[in-house]
Order: C-alpha cells, then structure tokens, then sequence
C-alpha cells in the first residue's frame, strides 16, 4: 500500500501543508549501472537518500543515509555534489502523505562511483536494491521526484 505520492511540474498537485523538506539522494554507479531501491512507501523505484535532520549538512545526510541503507560506510569525499533542485510551487518536487501532509522537497544530488561490487544490506525502507543498466531503465517506474534527475547525471540513459 502507497503512504506517499509524488508530484514533479504538475499543476494539478496539492498544495502544500509543510515548509519545504531539504533532502539528499545518490546516484551509485557501479560497472556502468544504477543502483535503485524499491520503495516500501511508494512501491516505486528510486535513488537511495532522504532528509536531512537538523544539525547534518546534506553531505552529512548522505553519508549517514548510505550507511543506514545499504550498510556502505563510506567517507564524505567519495560523494561528488551534482546540483540542488529546488523548483518552487505545484511545479517543484511535492510529496503528498497519507496523514495529510504535503511537503515541497529541495534535494541535494550527489554522485558515488563504486570500484568494486559492493556487499549491499537492504534497509526496512526498502524492499529491494537493485543495479539497473540504462536499458533496463527504460522498463521501470522510477519515482517522478528522482527521474529527471537519473536523466541529466546517469551516463547513457
């Protein structure tokens, strides 16, 4: 069952209840693929991240979301910041919960580049982890807060 639904450049989307949420996501490359989890709270596929608390900075978050996901402990300097989206309004990034609860989303995009396979550990949030090479992209739902952002920083998709 969906907790959440999301809405990118969609005048339709609800308005929002919250301030905005700041959050941080990555794109991990390994052999020419993307990893993706499989969302528990949206049944959707996605990049691996999420909000940033209080005092974190949105590298901190990063860090801490990667270890807390995929069980990698990795250092601060393996993540390369991308760019910030942060598109105002309906046409933002807005994410509408079940409680009532609709947030804009400000997202910090890192990239982290893996030279080995790595031992994964799939996290409560997540129901499956999975490198996708940029074909089988094509074949998937990806979360529309995260797709256009596979689609600017992914090579070959």
């Amino acid at each position: 069952m969906s907790i959440v639904k999301f809405y990118r450049g969609d005048p339709n989307a609800p308005k929002t209840t919250q301030g905005a949420h700041l959050g941080a996501n990555v794109l991990v490359i390994w052999n020419n693929k993307l990893l993706l989890e499989k969302r528990r709270d949206s049944d959707t596929w996605g990049l691996v991240g999420g909000g940033v608390k209080r005092k974190e900075t949105p590298l901190q978050a990063i860090v801490r979301e990667t270890k807390e996901e995929l069980g990698l402990r990795l250092p601060a300097e393996r993540f390369e910041k991308l760019k910030v989206y942060g598109e105002p309004g309906r046409t933002g990034r807005i994410a509408a919960y079940c409680d009532g609860s609709i947030w804009r989303m400000v997202v910090v995009a890192y990239r982290l580049e893996l030279t080995q396979e790595p031992q994964l550990t799939i996290s409560e949030e997540s129901r499956q982890l999975r490198f996708f090479t940029p074909e089988e992209l094509k074949d998937i739902e990806i979360v529309v807060t995260h797709s256009d952002i596979v689609e600017e920083w992914f090579p070959g998709n």
